[in-house]
């Protein structure tokens, strides 16, 4: 007997077919229509289109952009100091599909309804693929309303901000077409808290509202180094302001801006976050002189809702990945997702998926209509609440998905260990989450009719007794003052579940309103996988997984 009869050791049996080239807004009915229920309708062709760059393209190269990580470059081969971050040609592929198709700009180019829903549906869809490179795009997004708050500034930068074109060159803004936006505020010594910092601005002539000022000092993370120009906080005589502070001067030369190192993070890592020093700096005071954070807070309301939809994508393709793998696998001579066991843990994460989606959504309707005081409220206080609670469950989520591969989901061909590194930052970023618990407190004493928009919103229940109950208690919380600092986490999380439960009911679905709520708010589960009996599974997963069905 020879041993080439030996070469091949066993057959490939009882694989899952790949996903490869799915169109992810297709997958996804609950996109569908929560993205409809909120008035993006309209921008259903668009979503298609990108569901399927997400699923195709924007996925592949969403692997090589983590596979190629950035390089930082201090300086070109003459000697000369160039502060240069180089990325993979995958990197720029993302951003440019990006861009293209609208998402650092809808809302603010198109002021239809449903604008900012469509929008989040786009970001919801690009983040799947590869959600490091969302940084960049939420930052260029969100520096939008910050900016408007100085029109002189504005009407120089905003046109090449919401142009439709990426150009990753290294050069002045006047040669480009488009541009984007970083943002660098927290530094070494205060971390969240910005008023510590020590970074100074001084006026190069009268100072004030858009006046040139040079800044020293250094900050400890700034997001993207290689945009065109950044939102920064500095300290004047009157206190911490803003400033936009471009790679270039105007005529053309670098700015002093140097870049110390690129962070070596958990995870993000497509994106260049990275510490840099400015060595006077030329940047322009952006709003009120000494009203620093109340001024970039415009755009880190927005970066905030980002960190919401940015996790709930990931809550979606971990379930999309755990679902599509046990329609398939068979274990014991079975199909994993007809097991009744596995069948609770995969109902439970899309329960959890979808409730994210829906706060996403609600909020993006909210952010449409900022001169309706009830929306307005609504949309300040469950920016911070939405932004705790969805980003809080995340990596839980991602965790339990992983699980449901096997050792498999812990193998970097499959995307979930991506999903999992990338879980942490959106809790993280933007205040974390004690920050934003603190925040919502803030909100409701310092803000007159809070509150009331909230418990507005919430209602009576919408006639589950349930519910009401929750609403009742939540009402008798939020009254006793007592220890509140103390009792902040549990306060927003309750708010949470209780806007989560009321979207859930008002869609009309009630197999998913009902297993919600009986899980939710009553259920006693500490882990997923723990539903209660009566829950109609096999109609949640054939909704989470329609193509599976």
């Amino acid at each position: 007997m020879s041993l080439h009869q030996f070469a091949e050791t066993h057959e490939v049996f009882n694989q899952v077919p790949s996903l490869d080239g799915a169109n992810l807004y297709r997958l996804d009915l609950p996109l569908q229509e929560w993205s409809r229920r909120f008035g993006a309708g309209w921008a259903e062709q668009r979503l298609d289109t990108y569901g399927a760059l997400a699923g195709g393209p924007l996925m592949a190269a969403g692997f090589l952009a983590n596979e190629h990580k950035p390089q930082f470059k201090t300086h070109d081969r003459y000697g000369n100091r160039i502060d240069l971050v180089e990325f993979h040609p995958a990197y720029h592929e993302l951003m440019r599909t990006a861009v293209e198709h609208g998402l650092p700009s809808l809302p603010w180019t198109e002021s239809r309804a449903g604008a900012h829903v469509a929008r989040a549906g786009l970001t919801y869809l690009h983040s799947q693929a590869e959600a490091a490179s969302g940084c960049p795009l939420t930052m260029t997004f969100a520096a939008v309303p910050a900016l408007k708050l100085q029109p002189d500034i504005a009407e120089h930068w905003l046109p090449k901000i919401l142009a439709t074109e990426y150009d990753p060159r290294n050069v002045p803004m006047t040669q480009k077409a488009g541009v984007t936006i970083g943002m660098a505020m927290t530094e070494k010594q205060g971390g969240t808290d910005v008023r510590a910092n020590t970074t100074r601005a001084y006026p190069v002539g009268a100072g004030g509202p858009g006046q040139a000022y040079e800044l020293v000092g250094h900050k400890w993370f700034c997001s993207a180094p290689m945009c065109d120009a950044f939102l920064t906080l500095a300290q004047t005589d009157k206190g911490l302001s803003c400033f936009l502070l471009p790679r270039h001067r105007p005529d053309g030369t670098r700015n002093q801006f140097y870049v110390q190192r690129l962070k070596n993070k958990l995870g993000n890592w497509a994106n260049a976050s990275s510490e840099v020093e400015y060595r006077g700096a030329l940047a322009w005071m952006i709003g009120e002189e000494g009203r620093g954070v109340p001024t970039i807070i415009e755009m880190v309301a927005m970066t905030r809702f980002d960190c919401m939809v940015g996790s709930s994508s990931l809550m979606r393709q971990s379930l999309t990945q755990a679902a599509h793998h046990c329609a398939y696998r068979q274990v014991g001579g079975k199909v994993l997702a007809e097991q009744p066991l596995m069948q609770n843990v995969l109902a439970d994460l899309a329960l959890e998926s979808e409730a994210a989606l829906a706060l996403c959504m609600r909020m993006g309707r909210a952010l449409e209509n900022p001169h309706d005081e009830q929306e307005a409220k609504f949309a300040r206080l469950v920016t911070a609440i939405g932004k705790y609670w969805i980003c809080k469950r995340a990596p839980e989520m991602v965790a339990e998905a992983s699980e449901c591969l096997g050792g498999a989901g812990y193998v970097e061909e499959t995307i979930l260990p991506r999903l999992y590194r990338e879980a942490p930052v959106n809790s993280i970023w933007e205040g974390s989450g004690n920050v934003q618990c603190l925040d919502v407190l803030r909100a409701l004493s310092k803000e007159p009719g809070v509150l009331d928009a909230l418990f507005h919103e919430l209602g009576d229940g919408h006639g589950d007794a349930r519910l009401a109950a929750h609403i009742r208690q939540l009402k008798n919380d939020f009254s006793d003052t007592a220890d509140i600092q103390y009792r902040a986490r549990q306060l927003t999380e309750d708010v949470a579940v209780a806007l989560q439960a009321k979207l859930l009911l008002e869609a009309g679905n009630a197999t998913v309103s009902d297993a919600f709520i009986a899980s939710r708010l009553q259920g006693r589960g500490r882990v997923y996988g723990t539903l209660p009996r009566g829950v109609d599974v096999a109609a949640l997963l054939a909704r989470s997984t329609p193509h599976l069905s």
